[in-house]
């Protein structure tokens, strides 16, 4: 199995969210065309599809929005295309507040009354509304699995893939697995052996801190913990202290305002490292900014992820994604993941389009054994329903690094990134 787990990077991102708020050439033309089909008589009728993102959440619009931007995207480019079988996608976007009640209103209203044939690159702090969807068969494709929802309930499809039982248990008896082989990367490519781990005397990022340091220590790295005060971080002694430890990695379990104070205290303290390892989440093309006081720090930054580099302007589906775009301020992976969420609804409804695009012919589509890329964009993503959790499996993992200049800079081929590594179980 190449795909990556993201139980981590998962968990990064609830992390993250709750911290926040606490405080050349193209792809081809036959992408957007399609052939005539002369078997039944087509129908014109638009394709209603629905987007959920937690626009207006506690935690301020930019966290939720990439997903939905990427999305979008893609469907105006698809449309302009003449859209499916000559069916135009008619997006229906739901803002839901970040609430469970705003969740759960918005699942009504595109469900249920809009009645879209599919749920697209869900991206939701607290996705109520799950089992809803999944009772009425509504296929979710691609959605960012903040929560553990993409891994309990069925017709559900997170955009990493999952290999739970997806009964309405989450997991395995509760439990999900991740992999080390973010760690592992760094141990066998940069020789890294000591690792600090920066975290908050607050529950939500000490649990993920001791998630981290579990990782590190399966992998044989020496680890050094940090802790600092919530209210009143000292980042200046936290990066006295790794200095004087000799970290050659930082991870960290705080927020991305205390990521830029926690850099730029590092360069004035001269801790020099061999990655600032960050997700998925802040893979982002504001660094130059957020960073703008930390540039040594800055140049360290590592992101991982099992998507490619938004960057990588080398292959010709990421260049169809950023010509798409390039009216958007801003670029992100999670802009990339939603576009290539939106691309594999598009697969989806193809694959249907001459028996009927319908709910229960894309959902199994999406219910296929093969693993699906979104045209290299992805690592291949699968769903199976293992009755038993992995111990170890062959994971991949997308790498870049910060260049000032260059942007993001991907390191090696995703394709073969990949490790051999133990599964560790953690409670959601």
């Amino acid at each position: 199995m190449r795909r990556r787990s993201r139980a981590v990077e998962a968990l990064a991102a609830v992390l993250l969210l709750a911290l926040s708020a606490a405080c050349g050439s193209r792809l081809p033309e036959s992408d957007f065309e399609h052939d005539d089909r002369t078997s039944a008589p087509r129908d014109t009728a638009p394709l209603r599809v629905g987007i959920v993102a937690s626009a207006t959440s506690p935690v301020g619009g930019a966290a939720f929005t990439g997903p939905r931007d990427g999305a979008k995207a893609w469907f105006d480019r698809l449309n302009a295309h003449g859209g499916i079988d000559g069916r135009r996608v008619e997006v229906r976007l739901c803002d839901d507040g970040g609430s469970g009640v705003g969740n759960n209103e918005c699942v009504h209203r595109l469900v249920e009354e809009d009645e879209v044939v599919a749920l697209v690159a869900t991206t939701a702090f607290d996705y109520a509304g799950a089992s809803r969807v999944s009772r009425a068969r509504v296929p979710d494709i691609g959605g960012q699995p903040i929560g553990s929802a993409y891994d309990t309930y069925p017709h559900l499809y997170g955009i990493y893939g999952s290999l739970a039982p997806r009964d309405g248990t989450t997991g395995w008896d509760g439990k999900l697995y991740g992999g080390t082989e973010v760690y592992r990367y760094f141990k066998r490519e940069h020789g890294a052996r000591t690792a600090a781990v920066v975290s908050y005397n607050q529950s939500a990022s000490a649990a993920y801190a001791r998630l981290v340091e579990r990782g590190l220590r399966a992998e044989g790295y020496k680890v050094v913990t940090e802790q600092v005060d919530f209210a009143l971080p000292n980042f200046r002694a936290a990066a006295a202290d790794l200095k004087e430890q000799g970290a050659d990695l930082v991870f960290d379990a705080i927020d991305s305002h205390g990521n830029a104070r926690l850099c730029q205290a590092m360069d004035e303290a001269g801790a020099d490292v061999t990655a600032k390892v960050t997700n998925v989440q802040n893979w982002t093309s504001t660094v130059a900014d957020a960073y703008k006081d930390a540039p040594r720090c800055r140049n360290a930054l590592w992101a991982t992820g099992s998507s490619r580099n938004f960057d990588d302007t080398g292959h010709p589906a990421v260049r169809e994604f950023r010509e798409a775009t390039k009216d958007l301020k801003t670029h992100s992976q999670w802009q990339l993941e939603g576009w290539a969420a939106a691309r594999w609804f598009t697969d989806a409804a193809e694959s249907c389009a001459r028996t009927g695009i319908t709910r229960a012919c894309v959902d199994a589509y999406m219910n296929r054994g093969e693993g699906y890329t979104a045209g290299g964009l992805l690592l291949p993503v699968e769903f199976e329903r293992r009755p038993e959790p992995p111990r170890t499996s062959r994971t991949c993992l997308s790498v870049a690094r910060w260049q000032d200049g260059e942007g993001w800079v991907s390191q090696g081929d995703m394709n073969r990134t990949c490790f051999d590594v133990p599964q560790l179980a953690y409670a959601p």
